[in-house]
């Protein structure tokens, strides 16, 4: 039997999208994103505060074009992908990130401020998880 490795969120987005291009013209973007477990009273009666949780997405070639016209802060959007753990020396430090590929994503609310694309009167492309090939072109490049 092989192994699984698949992740699913629903969460609000951070900031804007923090989208580059590597040399070969390669789209890669990175999203915060923030799920929410919410707080509870015990039956002692102890509050048990919200609690939340940060989430580094990454999002490769078509896939990082379009959150990078479509997506903004504040949006609450659905994610499927993988964990993904990287490890990178910088000035002598070793660093480590999990973070989630994504493989689909989807917009599920709007604040209504933001219910136009970037580019205006364009419709809203659906980005099929077929179209999207993962996987870091150049490790050097990639730390944001």
């Amino acid at each position: 039997m092989s192994s699984v490795n698949k992740v699913i969120l629903i969460g609000n987005v951070g900031k804007d999208p923090e989208v580059r291009y590597l040399e070969r013209g390669t789209a890669i973007a990175n999203i915060n994103l923030a799920t929410t477990e919410r707080g509870y009273v015990m039956q002692n009666g102890t509050q048990v505060p919200d609690r939340t949780e940060w989430h580094s997405i990454v999002l490769w070639r078509n896939l990082a074009e379009w959150a990078e016209r479509y997506i903004r802060k504040g949006m609450k959007i659905y994610v499927e992908g993988k964990l993904q753990t990287r490890t990178w020396e910088k000035d002598g430090v070793r660093h480590q990130r999990t973070e989630i590929i994504a493989e689909n994503i989807q917009v599920l609310y709007r604040p209504q401020e933001l219910n136009q694309p970037k580019a205006q009167d364009e419709p809203q492309p659906e980005v099929k998880p077929e179209e999207v090939v993962g996987g870091i072109e150049d490790e050097k490049d990639f730390v944001f």
